[in-house]
């Protein structure tokens, strides 16, 4: 009969401590091998080539069936991403397909040393890998704690003779499943030049990123993507920091490292350069043609022009007082297409097309487009919190209808937001497409992975003006007790017992591991902890 991984690591480490002799003999090695499977993963390296087998192999099932689509949340301390997976575990069983989101708009609001920043890569770009650092410290010690637990189950179980719940427990400790998942980092624009991108690249790697999120926008001009003013960079420049990203994984043994190409040229009107072209019909000359201009007479030029010749004519590209060039309207989608496909064929792996609205249809038509020359062609998509998603959705039921003949008279498209339209069909509908959203957006728009850039953000602000509201008004300490603690209670929220969450057990363990029975345990009779028992 095969040993479990459990008995032979304790049967492997009993040898070598046998092998270290009398000096040796206080060492026992069940509990040597019981913090040697709490901390699994030794490296941020260990973590991303982990987790980017796991994104391939959900890849590939998406390409199977676009059912297996996946999700995530953003977070911005560890101890949000670590809170997420302990109650995706607890309420799902598992945390198959689901991920954590890295936002770099969160890391500029709330990490930078400056204070609160736009999102426009000022923040400090180290923060960025000490974060994905800090998310999987805590990831690490979500598993620490309920190996930890399972461990002291198993213990009591020997205890009363109960060798099939002993057998159970040690099945479930072989096939436990780690709160450890795939991060999707956000790298900006890459914080500068293809060597500064390579450089910050390498360092979220070895913290443990396995996908990296770059986008097409000028780095010292770079904005939200849900904000006025974005900049462009011809194709080229973008290849060029795909590829660092790609020497990046490799040459830290990352193979199956995931690059997304986010472009954000839907929304952006502006380019910094023109593109360099040696021929027609090259990929400059195609970035090139989407440029607002102007034909020129020779005779009449004016002091500080630029132009560029295209088909025999002398064109002057429309150039602003901020040294940008601006492209033609109307040229967004077919942007988008053109660099989506240049990025998978150079490199990148996932797409993340910004919108400005959330709308199936509308992403859907540049998804055809680009799998008519990349039919695999997957994106990450931004359910992002700068939508308005009850206004859009009930808009878009509005315009349905009005298409169909359907008597919206009740209704005043303008106002939809409002809250007397909350019981009402049109609204009834509209939350039915926005719980759809997603599998639809799977099924029809080529959308592997849903990620919510910033909920936690919000979750946190709307929470404690709650909290606020109720402990400094009438309510006093009952708005804390009523509305957090007996919830938490009720609902079995693991952070009730909040000297557990901060490690005091582990400690505990750790401390007879090293003393035996002359350790100082802090989780004793008089822990108020134990009030939390029932």
């Amino acid at each position: 009969m095969t040993k479990s991984n459990y008995a032979s690591e304790t049967e492997h480490l009993k040898t070598r401590i046998g092998q270290g002799g009398d000096a040796w003999a206080a060492i026992d090695a069940e509990s040597a091998a019981r913090m040697r499977l709490q901390n699994r993963f030794r490296t941020g390296l260990d973590i991303a080539k982990y987790t980017a087998k796991i994104m391939r192999e959900d890849m590939d099932a998406y390409d199977a069936d676009p059912a297996n689509y996946t999700q995530s949340l953003g977070a911005w301390h560890g101890f949000i991403g670590q809170q997420q997976m302990i109650a995706i575990k607890k309420h799902f069983g598992s945390t198959k397909r689901r991920y954590l989101y890295l936002s770099g708009w969160m890391v500029a609001a709330l990490r930078s040393e400056f204070g609160p920043l736009p999102d426009q890569s000022m923040h400090e770009k180290t923060a960025v890998p000490e974060l994905i650092e800090e998310i999987y410290t805590f990831l690490k010690q979500a598993d620490a704690r309920e190996l930890g637990g399972m461990f002291r189950d198993l213990d009591a179980a020997r205890e009363s003779g109960n060798e099939t719940e002993a057998k159970r427990l040690e099945n479930a400790i072989d096939n436990y499943e780690t709160h450890v998942v795939p991060i999707i980092a956000d790298i900006d624009a890459g914080f500068g030049n293809a060597e500064a991108t390579y450089l910050l690249a390498k360092q979220m790697i070895e913290a443990g990123a396995c996908a990296l999120q770059i986008e097409n926008q000028v780095s010292d001009e770079k904005q939200c993507g849900h904000q006025d003013g974005k900049v462009t960079v011809p194709h080229e420049d973008f290849l060029q920091k795909i590829r660092a990203i790609r020497y990046a994984f490799l040459e830290l043994g990352v193979e199956d490292g995931i690059i997304v190409a986010r472009t954000d040229s839907l929304g952006a009107g502006l380019t910094k350069q023109i593109a360099y072209s040696t021929e027609p019909g090259d990929l400059g000359d195609q970035y090139n043609s989407f440029l607002d201009c102007d034909e020129v007479d020779p005779s009449d030029i004016k002091n500080g022009q630029v132009f560029i010749s295209r088909d025999g004519k002398l064109l002057a590209p429309k150039r602003l007082p901020s040294n940008l060039y601006q492209f033609r309207p109307g040229t967004g989608v077919d942007r988008v297409v053109l660099d989506c496909i240049t990025s998978l064929q150079h490199g990148a792996d996932l797409l993340w097309i910004e919108t400005e609205k959330p709308h199936v249809e509308q992403i859907a038509e540049m998804v055809d487009k680009i799998r008519e020359t990349v039919p695999n062609a997957k994106l990450v998509y931004n359910n992002s919190p700068s939508f308005n998603w009850t206004l859009n959705f009930r808009q878009q039921v509005f315009d349905a209808w009005e298409k169909d003949g359907k008597d919206v008279s009740a209704y005043d498209r303008a106002k939809l937001m409002s809250v007397d339209y909350d019981g009402t069909d049109l609204a009834i509908e509209a939350d039915a497409k926005i719980q759809s959203f997603q599998a639809d957006g799977a099924k029809r728009a080529g959308i592997f992975h849903h990620l919510i850039t910033l909920p936690t953000y919000h979750t946190a602000a709307l929470s404690t003006d709650n909290l606020a509201k109720r402990y400094f008004g009438e309510e006093a300490m009952l708005g804390y007790v009523k509305n957090v603690q007996r919830e938490e209670i009720r609902q079995q929220i693991a952070c009730v017992k909040h000297q557990n969450m901060a490690g005091s057990d582990i400690g505990d363990d750790h401390k007879e591991y090293f003393a035996g029975e002359a350790a100082l345990k802090a989780g004793g009779k008089d822990n108020t902890m134990n009030q939390f028992a029932a």
